[in-house]
């Protein structure tokens, strides 16, 4: 399996758009470790790309929420708490058992993969459609 940037996911902001896709390479990255059964060793390196990522990205997507008045915004930061609270709780469990252990690989993955469906392809895509109706992307 591999993941891979398709120009629908697009919102027509290049700043977000362009984060979404360093997003897809980095589960990408993760997803070819597994197949090479470096999966572990991987998920270290995303695990501290996404304490970056999930700050600036979200950040940035939540400002122009604001910015641009989608009525959607607080529906949407919540989305965005709830992944952060997700990845603290991965980072804290790892943390608890000393090591990164398959499990961990195996939860990172659903995780990335259910945000892929259910949120950068489904919720990010509303906000993409409400930006090109106010003539905004």
């Amino acid at each position: 399996m591999s993941i891979s940037w398709r120009d629908e996911l697009a919102i027509g902001n290049s700043q977000i758009d362009q984060q979404h896709r360093e997003l897809l390479e980095r589960f990408d990255l993760l997803l070819t470790a597994c197949r090479r059964g470096e999966g572990r060793t991987e998920l270290s390196r995303l695990l501290d790309f996404l304490d970056e990522y999930v700050v600036k990205h979200f950040g940035d997507e939540e400002q122009l929420q604001r910015e641009s008045g989608y009525p959607e915004f607080q529906s949407h930061q919540l989305l965005h708490l709830g992944f952060t609270k997700r990845l603290v709780e991965l980072k804290r469990t790892i943390k608890s058992e000393g090591e990164v252990q398959v499990d961990h690989v195996l939860t990172t993955n659903k995780m990335l993969l259910d945000w892929l469906v259910q949120h950068i392809s489904t919720r990010d895509r509303e906000l993409g459609q409400f930006l090109r109706e106010k003539g905004l992307s």
